[in-house]
């Protein structure tokens, strides 16, 4: 890739933070994030005091970003979720798709249609594929999942999980182009509504009291299991690596089995709406990391 290139995706990685949106490097020429995954973490820097995930590595420092982008040509991410956008991605049939399956815009505009809505006006952006980016702020103290198919096929929305690509990155099917960049325009009420994951109230895991435990760690485990039950959507698996964290040292002093609040924790993250492969990934990060740096229990 010629430098000129190279000062292109830096400019678009640098348009990214001045709208005060949160930025990840992509694989040059592709779309996932160009970061280390878990397995591959060698615990420092960034990751010192446990694995962190892309969307907590994101960011709009311009230091970070200007060197990240003098190392290599990558293609420039947005975390969605910490820049407080809603991304509405109207997709096209795949080849794979049957021929009558619609896009994603049709879709979309049958959707406003039946909602008695107008087709929003926002910062579009179009994809490599072909298909559209509608970009929304969300309001504030809201955190909505992503989601796939929710509105319709052919329609995913990227927020917090979520990830899109910027205006200026190229992949082998084409360049992400702004086709109108009027003000992204806050996510209709109507959207939110059907974006909103309905309440439901959390099923009380039940744990037998551990056999091999000391009574204050026993203590400590319940009183940290019901903090995971009680999390709000959105700060349900930061909890469950916090307390993860704090039951470490408990097991690295012999207190606790490290299965048995592997056990009790992986229960209460799922009770709390957690999908099983989260809650095991946070715990094994979380717990690692506590056992491997636990203070000896008079220092604690």
């Amino acid at each position: 890739m010629t430098h000129q290139a190279r000062t292109a995706l830096l400019s678009a990685a640098l348009d990214v933070i001045e709208r005060g949106w949160f930025v990840i490097p992509l694989r040059p020429g592709d779309k996932p994030p160009a970061l280390h995954g878990e397995r591959r973490c060698n615990r420092t820097g960034e990751c010192a005091s446990g694995h962190r995930k892309w969307e907590q590595r994101a960011t709009t420092d311009r230091e970070r970003i200007e060197r990240c982008w003098a190392a290599g040509p990558f293609n420039v991410g947005i975390a969605t979720g910490p820049s407080g956008l809603v991304v509405v991605d109207l997709d096209l049939p795949k080849p794979t798709d049957s021929a009558d399956t619609p896009d994603g815009v049709t879709t979309f505009e049958a959707l406003c249609e039946r909602a008695g809505q107008p087709l929003p006006t926002t910062r579009t952006v179009r994809t490599a594929s072909g298909g559209q980016h509608l970009y929304f702020t969300t309001p504030p103290g809201i955190r909505l999942p992503s989601s796939k198919d929710k509105l319709g096929p052919k329609i995913d929305t990227r927020a917090w999980g979520g990830q899109v690509v910027a205006p200026g990155s190229t992949t082998p099917a084409g360049t992400y182009e702004v086709i109108s960049g009027v003000p992204v325009a806050p996510l209709p009420g109507w959207l939110l509504a059907a974006l909103t994951p309905p309440k439901r109230p959390v099923a009380a895991s039940t744990i037998t009291p551990p056999k091999n435990a000391s009574r204050r760690a026993e203590v400590a485990l319940e009183r940290e299991r019901a903090v995971i039950e009680a999390a709000m959507e959105g700060d349900r698996e930061a909890e469950l690596f916090r307390a993860a964290r704090a039951m470490g040292r408990f097991v690295a002093w012999g207190d606790i089995p490290r299965h048995e609040v592997e056990q009790a924790f992986q229960s209460a993250g799922e009770s709390a709406g957690l999908k099983s492969y989260e809650c095991r990934s946070t715990l094994r990060s979380a717990l690692n990391w506590s056992i491997a740096n636990a203070r000896p229990r008079d220092a604690a």
